[in-house]
């Protein structure tokens, strides 16, 4: 599994979309100057995470983007799937043949990277959007505010590491 540029910046929109939740939509180009992505490409994006179902649209005056449901209830691996494309999300398959001692190399190596994918894909599916949040903000009290938004979701900031 690819963690991707793509994914990490999504990652990193759907948590600013979280921060206001409560309070307003906000808008691509709020994000764009929040969190140094390009407005085209955040276009992209969200264009995805809207048709599953992670976002919703408002709007006229003072419209933008919303999450589609609470951020306790959108996991990192639904944002990852919805930006790669679910189908090609890792499968946990079986060796080919019955015997697993009988794999070549290539194979055997093939098999253990899947299966690293896998696990990894279980861990972002019990992550919620809240949970990355309170994370960041973890990681803000213990670097005295050094931490930011993109830093959680880039995995540059010690809170994370």
């Amino acid at each position: 599994m690819k963690l991707s540029t793509k994914a990490r910046y999504a990652i990193t929109a759907m948590m600013d979309l979280a921060l206001h939740e409560q309070t307003r939509p906000v808008t691509l180009a709020d994000i764009s100057q929040n969190q140094g992505i390009s407005l085209s490409y955040l276009e992209q994006l969200f264009a995805r995470l809207r048709s599953y179902g992670l976002v919703r649209g408002v709007r006229g005056p003072g419209g933008g983007y919303r999450l589609a449901k609470s951020s306790t209830e959108i996991s990192i691996a639904e944002i990852v799937g919805a930006i790669n494309d679910k189908n090609n999300m890792p499968q946990l398959s079986e060796p080919e043949g019955p015997d697993e001692n009988n794999l070549s190399d290539k194979a055997m190596m093939d098999l253990m990277w899947n299966e690293l994918s896998c696990r990894i894909y279980r861990f972002l599916e019990g992550q919620s959007l809240d949970q990355f949040i309170s994370l960041q903000q973890t990681g803000e009290k213990e670097e005295g505010g050094a931490a930011t938004l993109s830093s959680v979701a880039t995995g540059s900031s010690s809170a994370v590491a």
